[in-house]
């Protein structure tokens, strides 16, 4: 008979290292892309099975469009340059609408932590910059969805507006652009405050002066030279 062999097959198997999970695989910045987009892509369907909240946050801008417009518009009390006074109001109130969505999606935030999903997320792979962006691209949607829906009540209504194609698609753009800005801005103070009543006292303190303190409502010639300094420093102006 001869010998076993000293060394087995499994003792002489060398040790396998363990491999990286798909999502750690790629790098960094594909890793932040992905994620923004996959974020973005949940707040997309939250928003197209929750067509409700869309309908419900449109009526406060329309509100101001056709009620404190129209009285407006009937006053002839402020100057616009032959501009109907609904035709000047309507941007500043789709700003403003897109304002109230990204500072109150700090509200969600405080929220999901409550409930611990945010806890769940950021034990994902996703990096924390990508549940950041991609929350405030869902934002930058939800901002898009409801301005394309008053501008289009705004076509219906007959109010003077000057359409062109660039025109329409850069504001849609800086108004994206802006909306993200301003969810980011949310997020890091909903990062900092506990609770969500303490939260929408700092909100209301961000947004109303913002509001008020720029050309939404009324022209810079009007305004007194410190209002007048303020607003030009006013993002939403």
């Amino acid at each position: 008979m001869s010998a076993p062999n000293a060394a087995s097959p499994v003792a002489s198997a060398e040790p396998v290292a363990p491999t990286r999970p798909a999502a750690l695989a790629a790098g960094p910045l594909r890793r932040i892309a992905e994620g923004t987009f996959a974020m973005s892509l949940t707040e997309w369907r939250k928003l197209r099975h929750n067509q409700l909240d869309l309908l419900t946050r449109s009526v406060q801008p329309l509100l101001w469009l056709f009620v404190f417009g129209t009285a407006m518009s009937r006053l002839h009390s402020i100057p616009t340059g032959g501009i109907e006074y609904r035709a000047y109001l309507a941007p500043g109130i789709m700003a403003q609408a897109a304002m109230f969505i990204a500072i109150f999606f700090g509200i969600a935030v405080i929220w999901e932590r409550d409930v611990g999903q945010l806890q769940r997320l950021l034990a994902t792979p996703l990096p924390g910059s990508a549940i950041v962006l991609g929350k405030a691209a869902g934002a930058a949607t939800r901002a898009l969805v409801q301005a394309v829906l008053l501008l289009v009540v705004v076509a219906v209504a007959g109010i003077g507006l000057h359409w062109t194609v660039f025109g329409v698609l850069g504001a849609l753009v800086l108004l994206a652009i802006g909306t993200g800005a301003f969810a980011c801005l949310s997020m890091t103070i909903a990062s900092l405050v506990r609770e969500r009543e303490r939260f929408m006292g700092i909100g209301q303190l961000v947004m109303m002066p913002l509001f008020f303190a720029s050309s939404a409502l009324y022209p810079l010639a009007i305004m007194p030279g410190w209002l007048k300094a303020v607003a030009h420093v006013n993002p939403l102006t």
